[in-house]
């Protein structure tokens, strides 16, 4: 793998594609034999997410060097630079739901008329619900539930930039929008309608003072939207951030928990 890796890198600096090492990485990337970002063992927080650069660029080395293409799917045609997914077996796709090539979804996952991006990583049982997306490099863990209309952020450029992930078990209500890099942590509740991005103040407001976090929501938080009070030259105003005002309990299992969450704080979903 290294020679692969050494070779994608040589192409990137020479601002000039290797196909054959980059159509090889990107069906590691489609076969999930390598993904965009790897979890340090034992380790926690977004600091635990290590970017595979390498495969990034061949991603972007990969639009360079692909034609643009006329397809069609039964009556709907399409005029694109890269392929559906194929390797469908053991998920499910609802139609018009899209997996492009070069993502993989791990055995159970359920896509509704929502978007897969290249170079994504959806792990098993995970929902993508009716227009929802999966943006390019996104990294989403097992069991997890995207809601509909949630909008999961593609980061590839640039290279080095840490992809949105959402860690195992996470439930993201209606219309989230998570985007530059934000890291959900393992069984987070996200109320609907909730925004998260880079610069986003989450707000853990559970105790006598608040705790301010960016770019992490800790695992089991429940988060809802809110807004804090900010001066400008003009006025006072309303800015938008995210409310931590619970965690999710250890004493049931994670279905039967979820459920008293969103009745316990009232959320929509």
């Amino acid at each position: 793998m290294s020679t692969l890796r050494d070779r994608i890198d040589a192409a990137w600096q020479r601002g000039e594609p290797d196909p054959d090492a980059v159509l090889e990485a990107i069906q590691l990337l489609d076969a999930g034999q390598e993904r965009i970002a790897v979890r340090t063992p034992g380790a926690e927080g977004p600091d635990a997410w290590v970017v595979q650069e390498w495969l990034k660029q061949a991603i972007l080395l990969y639009f360079r060097m692909m034609p643009m293409k006329r397809g069609q799917l039964g009556d709907l045609p399409y005029h694109d630079k890269i392929p559906l997914k194929t390797s469908l077996n053991d998920i499910r796709v609802v139609p018009p739901g899209t997996i492009r090539y070069g993502a993989h979804l791990e055995k159970g996952c359920v896509v509704m008329p929502g978007y897969v991006n290249i170079g994504a990583y959806v792990g098993a049982g995970t929902l993508v619900d009716t227009w929802a997306t999966v943006g390019s490099c996104a990294q989403i863990g097992a069991g997890v539930h995207l809601s509909g209309g949630v909008g999961i952020g593609g980061v590839l450029e640039p290279a080095a930039a840490r992809p949105v992930i959402v860690e195992d078990g996470a439930f993201l209500g209606s219309r989230c929008v998570v985007v530059e890099g934000v890291v959900v942590g393992q069984e987070a509740v996200i109320g609907a309608g909730v925004t998260l991005t880079a610069s986003t103040p989450i707000l853990d407001v559970t105790g006598p003072a608040e705790v301010v976090y960016k770019g992490w929501v800790p695992p089991r938080s429940v988060v809802v939207p809110g807004v804090r009070p900010k001066r400008f030259a003009a006025g006072e105003y309303g800015m938008p951030c995210a409310l931590i005002i619970g965690q999710r309990t250890e004493s049931t299992d994670r279905k039967t928990t979820l459920n008293a969450v969103l009745r316990e704080f009232a959320l929509a979903v």
